[in-house]
This record gives structure tokens, sequence and C-alpha cells, in this order.
């Protein structure tokens, strides 16, 4: 395979599910740093950072669960949904679920007049980093990376 060739590139036999899924991982888990980072220095700016990432993961798990649902009828060619598949794709749906419900809570509260998070929003960022892990961590057997030798 040509590194070069884009048709290659974007027609390649994994859907590029693996590709796009590191994008709402990676800004879900800064935007948890990001508002932890403003909850303990009062800074807005951190705030604001937190928000723009979580509406980005957001946004961007549209894509990755449209590649890997696509992945899942070529690739796998359909596979029954049953064991690790099946629940990499429950965990799939409820780190989802999560990413927009803390975008969601975000938005909010930027939108009221008080500008005030919730407390409860750190419990479920915490929950949704270690479904996203688990998620991902299911996603390794499903593609081959986490088996043995």
């Amino acid at each position: 395979m040509n590194p070069f060739d884009i048709k290659e590139a974007l027609l390649a036999k994994h859907a590029q599910h693996v590709v796009l899924i590191h994008f709402p991982i990676a800004l879900f888990i800064v935007g948890v740093v990001f508002d932890v980072l403003a909850l303990r220095f009062k800074k807005l700016q951190l705030a604001a950072a937190a928000y723009c990432n979580f509406a980005v993961a957001a946004i961007m798990t549209l894509p990755a669960v449209a590649t890997g649902l696509l992945a899942w009828k070529f690739q796998l060619e359909s596979a029954k949904l049953q064991g690790v598949l099946l629940l990499h794709l429950a965990f799939a749906m409820a780190s989802t679920a999560l990413i927009w419900l803390v975008w969601l809570v975000h938005f909010r509260a930027r939108r009221s007049t008080l500008l005030v998070l919730p407390a409860y929003r750190l419990p479920i960022e915490i929950l949704g980093v270690l479904v996203i892990a688990i998620t991902g961590h299911l996603g390794g057997f499903v593609s081959g990376i986490n088996l043995p030798g």
C-alpha cells in the first residue's frame, strides 16, 4: 500500500473506524482534564476550553459510530452480535451517550444566567472516561490487537 495514495487510504479495509475513534476519545479526556483544572484554579478560560472539547467530541462520535457500524458490516461481514463484539457495541453506545450528556450539561450551564456548572457533572465525566476506556479495550479484542501472540 502506498501511504500517499488517497484512494487506498480512504477505502482501506478497516473502514476508517480505528482512525476516527481516537478523536472523540482524546477530546473528551482532555475536556475532563480542562474541566477539573478550571474547577481547581477557578479559570473561565479552562472551562471554555473544556466546553469546546466536549462539543467537538460529541460531534466526532457521529462519524466514529457510523464507521464502526460500517466496519462491522463490511470488515466483520455483519457477524452475529455476541460476546466481545456485543459488549463493545453496548459500551460504545454508553460512551456516546455519556459524551453527549456531559456536553449537554455544559451547554445548559453556559446558557443559564448564573454560568454555574452542577457538581454532579464530575462523577459523570469520570464515569465517561472509565466507560470509554473499557470500550477501547474491548475494541482492541474485536480488531485483533489485544489478542495473545
